[in-house]
């Protein structure tokens, strides 16, 4: 009976070391193989990059900006860099010309906002903008613009174009600035003809950087303008645009903002995309915020 104890003792201790050994110090025991880390694949992109000014092009042939989905921030490559110092140096050679950036944004990015900007496009836009002003252009000079892409791989992401300010805007249209001092919000912030504010996300964010703007800046004031598509008679446009720059007002003072507030409507008078199509009639009815 002692001999079988004896047995069984030195089996168990025999298998213990034989688990330690294998799952502990070998780690085979039950677990799977550690995954392959799969190479990066090349970053193909389109070589079909322009700037056009009019329906002349001025640059071409030069790499497409690529982005990782759900960012902003572009990947960039020498040839990028190349055509931004291209960019830049025609801009400050003519004073009186000035650019705009269209930043495009995926299918599946729709609906979604980042940081003070209603879309990806937008927010993709002003770092291409931030990239030229870092090679001394100024801000002012530069435009922003917003659509959305058919391409799920976001292929072509920007659209580069060349105009000249006061009346040698092409086709009339007013430009759109997009930054901290001169931001735009989109109608997908009211009800659907209707003055009824029910601000998304992006703007949140934005109000609560103006209301602190303005505390550490009580001389500045706020202008608040209202533009509507062109659907419905000049008086009505006029006071949809006055109402719901009144209904923002509104929020603003909400929100605790205390400084001089201006409410002003264009109604329809200033579009900024045309009024034949779904999306520019979405770009024309929209709020114009301006720190002054």
């Amino acid at each position: 009976m002692r001999a079988l104890i004896l047995f069984l003792f030195f089996l168990a201790y025999a298998l213990t070391v034989r688990w330690y050994y294998v799952c502990e110090m070998k780690g085979l025991c039950g677990r799977a193989p550690a995954p392959e880390v799969a190479e990066p694949e090349e970053d193909i992109r389109l070589r079909n990059l322009r700037l056009l000014s009019g329906d002349t092009v001025l640059l071409k042939d030069y790499d497409q900006f690529a982005y990782t989905e759900g960012f902003v921030q572009p990947r960039l490559n020498d040839n990028n860099n190349a055509f931004l110092d291209s960019v830049a140096a025609l801009l400050l050679a003519v004073p009186g010309r000035r650019l705009t950036v269209t930043g495009l944004y995926a299918p599946q990015e729709r609906g979604k906002s980042y940081g003070f900007f209603e879309n990806y496009g937008t927010a993709r836009a002003d770092e291409l903008r931030r990239l030229l002003v870092s090679r001394g252009v100024e801000e002012t000079r530069i435009s922003l613009d917003h659509n959305l892409s058919s391409d799920s791989l976001l292929r072509e992401p920007i659209l580069f174009s060349f105009f000249y300010d006061a009346a040698g805007i092409p086709e009339g249209y007013e430009k759109v600035q997009f930054s901290f001092t001169n931001m735009t919000f989109s109608d997908a912030n009211f009800a659907f003809n209707s003055d009824e504010f029910n601000p998304g996300e992006a703007f949140v964010a934005y109000a609560d950087s103006v209301k602190t703007y303005l505390q550490l800046n009580p001389d500045r004031s706020l202008s608040i303008v209202g533009h509507t598509d062109d659907k419905g008679s000049d008086k009505y446009n006029l006071d949809l645009g006055l109402r719901r720059a009144k209904s923002a007002k509104g929020y603003f003072q909400r929100l605790g903002v205390t400084g001089e507030i201006k409410t002003l409507s264009e109604g329809k008078r200033k579009p900024v995309a045309t009024n034949e199509t779904d999306e520019g009639r979405q770009k024309n009815r929209r709020v114009n915020f301006i720190l002054e």
